[in-house]
């Protein structure tokens, strides 16, 4: 049966004091849709994401990626209506657990979490795992330990408190920006009139044979797709700290979304275009292909960039990361000893118990190939994605229905269609990453069915912050 949100009891003269002594503590609400904006473009890190990861995408599907990257977009307008209509009405620093929780049940809301769980201890050890690629014109540094170190730093600045975070990842993410702008005048102002299409893509193999990408192969690519543009959920993780959470979480959303998706995908147009090849395209050497666009001062300039755009990248995901293991801690997931170190905050108010749960796997994940690290991502995000669609179907019923939230226009066929798209694209995704995330949620279904099931009244219940209870 689905468990709706009930309203907090009000406590009693006589026992006030013990009620506020036992009472969660609370993320203060100290940032708006700037800093928002901000630190969730941080989150998607454009410029890392188009130098780390967009590279696997040119060496599977070549001149195709940028037409994979277009359709995931499309149906990350559908996800990101989903999520601003459903942050808007469930805020909480849980995510998408605490929305599909809350909407479909509490056995939902427990995989979504295991799902998001997965994303948010792997995916800052795959962008972490790059740097060492772009700090290379300046040092040669073993690739697992840089990046291992980077999870480290970015575990210490998640620290301190998130207004200071939002400015420090907000200089950073101008770097990014003028990174992928130099890549984009570059690679267009190299335009190649042999350049292959957009829209039917050829790539090369070891041996240097042109292929024909097939339709199969860009479906099983948009996993990773999704997961290029997946940061704007970013936004929903920090609902708790949004000042005017019911209108600002979606604005954050849709502009993350808008503005992550152009600065990714201009200049993967602009690359497809300028590269002088297809077997240059289908090697994914960005950097190399800037270099001999410019010249070495040039690539080391965009090469810099990008590595700090990788350490922002590492300091806003583990801020976000952070909160979602506070918020599971807060609504009782774990044993009590276990929840009482999550839900416990440090001197500038952020989670710091949570922080280093966070940041210190994520060092030891640098040391796992990261192909694997992002098609287990790429899985977790589509099954995630398709929770929280089935989660928007679910969001008109009941109170729910004339609750005050942003309203996704074209209800309920947009999250219908979202669904049987996402539901096609599982089934189009490589085995070994299926294998991995189904396995890590079976164990998760067993630790529900004998421990947290047996226990509802004081395990996984999923709450509210105080100030925006119905």
């Amino acid at each position: 049966m689905t468990d709706t949100l009930r309203p907090p009891r009000a406590a009693t003269p006589a026992t006030a004091d013990t009620a506020a002594a036992a009472a969660p503590q609370q993320l203060k609400r100290s940032i708006g849709v700037v800093g928002g904006t901000l630190l969730t473009l941080s989150c998607v890190t454009p410029a890392s994401t188009l130098f780390v990861i967009v590279p696997e995408l040119f060496s599977s599907i070549g001149s195709a990626t940028a037409l994979a990257i277009a359709i995931g977009t499309v149906l990350c307008v559908a996800v990101a209506f989903c999520y601003s209509e459903l942050g808007t009405l469930i805020p909480s620093a849980g995510g998408e657990y605490a929305m599909v929780g809350t909407l479909a049940g509490r056995l939902a809301g427990w995989l979504v979490f295991v799902l998001s769980l997965i994303v948010v201890m792997i995916v800052p050890s795959v962008i972490a795992l790059g740097t060492a690629d772009y700090l290379a014109p300046v040092l040669h540094l073993d690739k697992a330990m840089t990046g291992a170190a980077v999870m480290l730093a970015a575990t210490l600045a998640g620290l301190l408190d998130l207004r200071a975070n939002a400015w420090i990842t907000g200089v950073f993410l101008v770097l990014e920006v003028i990174a992928a702008g130099v890549v984009s005048v570059l690679g267009f102002s190299h335009a190649n009139a042999d350049a292959p299409s957009l829209l039917h893509g050829v790539v090369t193999g070891d041996g240097g044979a042109t292929t024909t990408v097939s339709i199969g192969a860009i479906v099983g690519a948009l996993g990773i797709a999704l997961f290029i543009t997946q940061g704007f959920s970013t936004a929903v993780y920090l609902s708790e700290e949004l000042e005017n959470p019911r209108r600002n979480v979606s604005r954050t959303v849709l502009w993350t979304l808008g503005i992550s998706s152009a600065v990714i995908l201009v200049p993967v147009v602009a690359i497809t275009m300028g590269a002088p090849d297809l077997q240059t395209l289908s090697s994914g050497d960005i950097s190399g292909m800037v270099t001999a666009w410019s010249n070495s001062a040039v690539g080391t300039f965009i090469s810099l960039c990008v590595a700090l755009a990788i350490i922002n990248a590492g300091i806003v995901m583990v801020i976000q990361n952070s909160r979602v293991l506070f918020a599971s801690a807060r609504d009782k997931a774990w044993p009590e000893p276990v929840n009482k170190a999550f839900g416990t905050l440090g001197r500038f108010g952020s989670p710091w118990v949570a922080t280093l749960a966070v940041g210190l796997p994520g060092a030891a994940l640098c040391f796992v190939k990261g192909a694997l690290l992002s098609n287990i991502t790429g899985v977790a995000v589509t099954g995630m994605y398709l929770l929280v669609a089935i989660a928007a179907l679910l969001s008109r019923r009941a109170h729910h229905k004339h609750a005050a939230a942003w309203r996704m226009p074209l209800w309920p066929a947009v999250p219908v269609v979202l669904i049987a798209v996402l539901v096609y694209v599982m089934t189009q995704l490589d085995a070994e990453p299926l294998l991995w995330t189904g396995g890590i949620t079976a164990a998760a279904t067993l630790y529900w069915l004998f421990y947290l099931r047996p226990r509802q009244d004081t395990r996984w219940v999923i709450s509210l912050p105080e100030d925006q209870q119905p």
